[in-house]
């Protein structure tokens, strides 16, 4: 079983120009019998229930970001969006053997609407001596029209209250395209430290809402660290 916790410093909400800091918990369980495969920090929680050679298939846990008044006053008017989990599958494929991966995600918000999302990427790992492995890959997010509307859309009733942005209907498609690399280190066998970039670029109405062309930016910035330690459990 592995352990851990990355702090991110990023946009206080998808489209935001103003950085804060965040928590994220980590968590990953395998049998004793299958080694510690690589991952990027992107990756939700999962659990893999298929495997047939290098393809790998399960259910995925993974975090939906809040936004408020309190982020920036002049989304004052505008709904809030609460702090959500979302679940799914993800699905990945290792066309080289613990270097080339292409992996994929579809998840849904539990409970505060936001829809659907399904996330692409591409990853590349390679190892320098017995301690450090870099990865490197491009992204793509899709997202539907609920997840849009929540996060972009200013409707008619809200423009009115804020006084200053007007109404905004967002549509579903893709949202994001960036590209996420990391740097991990086994600090000891059973505990590693990884530094890692997410570079976002919003697409479509995501960059076009007012949210982010007025208000925010359309480019996504996340630097985090994390450290993780694992331990064996028997039962």
């Amino acid at each position: 079983m592995t352990l851990g916790a990355s702090i991110e410093y990023g946009p206080k909400f998808p489209g935001s120009r103003h950085d804060g800091f965040s928590a994220i918990p980590s968590f990953d369980i395998r049998r004793f019998d299958e080694p510690d495969e690589p991952g990027a920090p992107d990756d939700s929680i999962d659990y893999g229930l298929i495997g047939l050679g290098g393809f790998e298939a399960g259910p995925v846990l993974g975090f939906r970001d809040s936004r408020s008044r309190s982020d920036d006053q002049r989304l004052a008017g505008l709904h809030a969006v609460h702090w959500d989990v979302d679940a799914g599958v993800f699905a990945q494929y290792w066309a080289i053997p613990d270097e080339l991966r292409i992996r994929t995600e579809i998840r849904q918000a539990l409970s505060n609407g936001s829809g659907l999302v399904a996330d692409l990427g591409i990853d590349w790992f390679q190892s320098f001596g017995d301690k450090w492995l870099l990865s490197i890959g491009p992204r793509a997010s899709f997202a539907d029209g609920a997840y849009m509307r929540k996060y972009f859309s200013i409707s008619s009733s809200e423009a009115a209250q804020n006084g200053v942005w007007p109404a905004f209907d967002a549509t579903g498609g893709l949202k994001s395209v960036g590209l996420t690399v990391s740097a991990s280190c086994d600090v000891t066998p059973t505990l590693s430290l990884q530094l890692y970039d997410r570079l976002e670029r919003l697409t479509g109405d995501g960059a076009d809402s007012p949210i982010t062309s007025k208000l925010g930016d359309a480019n996504q910035n996340i630097i985090g660290i994390s450290l993780n330690k694992a331990f064996g459990v028997g039962f």
